[in-house]
């Protein structure tokens, strides 16, 4: 079965779709990609330049997620829309906070 979220190492890691100058910022809630692996669809009023899309995607997750931005990193696609987030945090509440905010 595919999970969202994967353990890994001392936390978790998850994709996330960003569409960056969006009308408003949030997450849209969980898709599927054609290989069958499951993302988080996120969306940023911030432009992808110099990082500010990934950095507002920071800090929406670290809001939805509640733990410090210090405690979530983008570990590939920084400068794709598809990217996998590295969060120090175990998966299963990981996974428990994220199912309240998709909801």
């Amino acid at each position: 079965m595919v999970r969202l979220i994967e353990p890994s190492g001392e936390g978790c890691r998850l994709l996330v779709r960003l569409t960056p100058k969006s009308s408003r910022d949030g997450l849209d809630g969980i898709d599927t990609l054609a290989d069958g692996r499951l993302f988080l669809k996120a969306r940023v009023r911030a432009v992808p330049e110099k990082g500010k899309a990934n950095a507002q995607l920071v800090n929406i997750l670290s809001k939805f997620l509640d733990v410090p931005t210090s405690a979530i990193r983008i570990g590939a696609g920084a400068t794709s829309r598809l990217k996998t987030v590295h969060v120090d945090a175990p998966a299963t509440e990981i996974e428990a906070r994220l199912s309240k905010a998709t909801d």
